[in-house]
């Protein structure tokens, strides 16, 4: 199996993808980090990709190596958390994330994650692309 979480966290940037009215729409995230089968990001409650992820869960999450040549993304359903202790590790991790937040309990902040299951991979060195399915328990 490939080691997804190792591969996003060097490459931390990527697009998320969300629908709005049937439509898909992109737009940057910072991967945070990963436990389980469980991607974490975050965003703020006043903005439209909050709206979408809260009517339309299902999502992919595509980054890439720093020469773009290999690509990976990470789909499944989107669960929002209020854990304080996921929050507080978070603003630990990313100064700039703190900084914009201050505190874990800021009513803004939203972490959430994919809970994966699936992962596709392409590799523009050797034209090669992978699909693997997480088995559910």
């Amino acid at each position: 199996m490939i080691d997804y979480n190792k591969i996003l966290k060097e490459n931390s940037y990527g697009i998320l993808a969300t629908l709005d009215d049937n439509k898909p729409k992109t737009r940057i995230l910072q991967y945070l980090f990963s436990e389980k089968n469980n991607v974490y990001l975050a965003t703020t409650n006043n903005k439209n990709v909050y709206k979408q992820l809260k009517k339309c869960p299902y999502v992919s999450f595509l980054s890439h190596s720093k020469d773009y040549l290999s690509f990976i993304s990470v789909n499944g359903n989107i669960y929002f958390t209020d854990d304080i202790n996921l929050k507080t590790r978070v603003l630990n991790e990313y100064p700039a994330i703190k900084e914009l937040f201050k505190t874990p309990d800021n009513p803004l902040f939203e972490l959430f994650y994919i809970n994966v299951e699936e992962i596709r991979t392409f590799d523009l060195k050797t034209y090669t692309n992978e699909n693997f399915k997480i088995e559910k328990p």
